[in-house]
């Protein structure tokens, strides 16, 4: 691989964050392609942020030879087949969320990255903020203790407008709601910090806007140390926050509510005794921050990619988020709680979209 590892974003939208977040660390990458079927949206693009390079398909751009990095950023329908190409090809991928349609196909993207011998990374960048990262640093230190109760909440805003974009509310291109587009990031921090549910209860309904899909999301689990998480989303909320708050025998450790930028600092950290308060005063002074958000994934991929170490994402913990989410359609299908892990033996195994 070149000293500097070459990608390619296909798609327009989201994928700006991604080049921006490329950009970010120029010693490391170079975006030479971008690939949009919309031509006149590409090009603004690519004037924009200088690529040197423009292609109208992924069949195109595959054949060229001097990229190692494609990079997914097209509406969910089209994730999964894409990242099969991509790999066939002989090339790295990087996959927005969701990744698939169904464990199914989480399950066949797994062999297929095996047998290219190609890295496939999910996009979980929320991951990467200074403040999840500090809780991580102390429970990786084992200053937090046993783990009692997590509460998530994802109270966002999306109008009709949001929806007019065509692909957006629909079971087909979508593939899923709020719970499966939006919240994902928040419960893939879940199971960043405390590993997976083994049981699942959930209600879902459609109220906010007319959509196919849900938009408003309430769900019990039981976590498999024990411990006990709520985690309620919905799109129609007027003031717009997202929140995390871990509570350990320890301490507590609770996020900012800052919607779209809540794993950054500054979170809370308050511990069981002034005697605590003074052991994570110590291991945080030891943290070492690294880059935050898309730019923090991918300096962790290009570490990943230039020592074959494992990446800073993977597609078991895509598998697991994706799991989480049919579990949770599961439960609000037949009523009943979930139990986990879900195999290729359940009803729900091949898709979580209802007949």
């Amino acid at each position: 691989m070149n000293d500097k590892i070459h990608v390619a974003v296909v798609g327009s939208s989201i994928g700006q964050s991604h080049v921006t977040g490329y950009k970010s660390l120029p010693d490391r990458f170079e975006v030479i392609a971008l690939c949009d079927n919309n031509e006149v949206k590409g090009c603004e693009m690519v004037d924009r942020y200088q690529i040197p390079h423009f292609y109208n398909n992924l069949d195109d751009l595959c054949l060229a030879d001097d990229i190692d990095v494609i990079d997914i950023c097209t509406p969910p329908h089209l994730h999964y087949q894409m990242a099969q190409q991509v790999l066939a090809a002989g090339k790295h991928a990087v996959i927005e969320k969701p990744i698939a349609a169904s464990l199914a196909e989480v399950d066949q993207l797994i062999a297929a990255e095996t047998l290219s011998g190609k890295r496939l990374m999910p996009i979980f960048q929320y991951r990467f903020g200074h403040g999840v990262q500090k809780l991580k640093w102390l429970v990786d230190q084992e200053i937090t203790g046993i783990p009692y109760l997590t509460t998530i909440e994802t109270a966002w805003r999306r109008r009709p407008e949001y929806y007019a974009i065509p692909w957006r509310g629909k079971w087909e291109t979508e593939l899923g709601g709020p719970i499966l587009t939006l919240a994902i990031h928040a419960h893939d921090i879940l199971y960043y910090i405390l590993g997976k549910a083994k049981r699942v209860f959930a209600l879902t309904t459609t109220r906010v806007n007319p959509i196919q899909t849900e938009d408003c999301i309430s769900a019990s689990l039981e976590m498999v140390d024990g411990s006990l998480c709520t985690i309620s989303v919905t799109t129609g909320s007027a003031k717009e926050i997202s929140r995390h708050r871990f509570c350990f025998s320890a301490l507590v450790a609770e996020s900012n509510l800052e919607p779209y930028t809540n794993t950054a600092d500054p979170w809370q950290f308050v511990g069981d005794s002034p005697e605590i308060n003074q052991k994570i005063e110590a291991v945080l002074a030891d943290f070492s921050p690294l880059p935050e958000g898309f730019a923090g994934q991918f300096y962790r991929l290009s570490e990943a990619l230039r020592n074959g170490s494992e990446l800073p994402v993977t597609l078991t913990d895509a598998r697991n988020a994706l799991e989480l989410v049919t579990a949770v359609y599961t439960s609000a299908q037949s009523g009943q709680a979930v139990t986990l892990p879900i195999g290729s033996d359940h009803p729900n195994y091949n898709g979580w979209r209802p007949s």
